[in-house]
């Protein structure tokens, strides 16, 4: 359970605290290809990474899968619509790797919210950053050219660059299979 330490290490708890969020996270392992959460499951957990690699999609207009979010070593894993209004999602979560969780359900995040200010305090702390990410990721879609968007998941997440199919890549960066083939030819080539 070191990860769990290292992961509210910023918390400023006592150590039965602590004690009190290790005991609500569950280990799990989920083999490559299989769903965390699935479209139409309302989302009754959240999830830390310990290693492996994730990613969240749903379906256009078409039927065409869209890959809105990937999560790696250390990150959190959530849908957060389905978890905190209690709806139905319309994402799926799937695993890419074989991954190592740590599982916290709906009813002790809300427990250990209700009872741990710091807890409470970490979790507003973690919306702020991801709501900035998610918000700076949609003008980047439409600001920035495809192969700066793809430049920057290199330099941030070069987890996903090594382990993650190039048609997810695609999908993420809201361009063509053969366009990214394009972009990383074109940057291996230094045109």
């Amino acid at each position: 359970m070191d990860l769990i330490g290292t992961f509210y290490s910023d918390l400023a708890i006592t150590p039965d605290e602590l004690n009190s969020i290790k005991e609500k996270h569950q280990a799990i392992t989920i083999k490559k290809g299989e769903f965390i959460l699935s479209k139409g499951q309302v989302a009754n957990a959240y999830y830390l990474i310990e290693y492996g690699l994730t990613r969240s999609f749903l379906h256009d207009y078409e039927g065409n899968e869209v890959t809105i979010g990937f999560c790696s070593d250390n990150d959190v894993v959530i849908e957060v619509a389905s978890f905190f209004q209690r709806t139905p999602t319309v994402e799926n979560i799937q695993a890419l790797t074989d991954t190592k969780l740590w599982k916290i359900r709906f009813e002790d995040h809300q427990e250990l919210f209700h009872r741990i200010p710091e807890f409470r305090e970490w979790g507003r702390s973690w919306m702020a950053t991801e709501l900035v990410h998610s918000k700076n990721r949609a003008i980047a879609m439409i600001t920035e050219p495809a192969t700066s968007r793809y430049l920057r998941l290199i330099k941030e997440k070069p987890i996903l660059i090594q382990q993650a199919p190039l048609k997810h890549i695609a999908s993420y960066l809201g361009i063509t299979d053969t366009s990214l083939s394009r972009i990383r030819k074109e940057i291996v080539h230094g045109n």
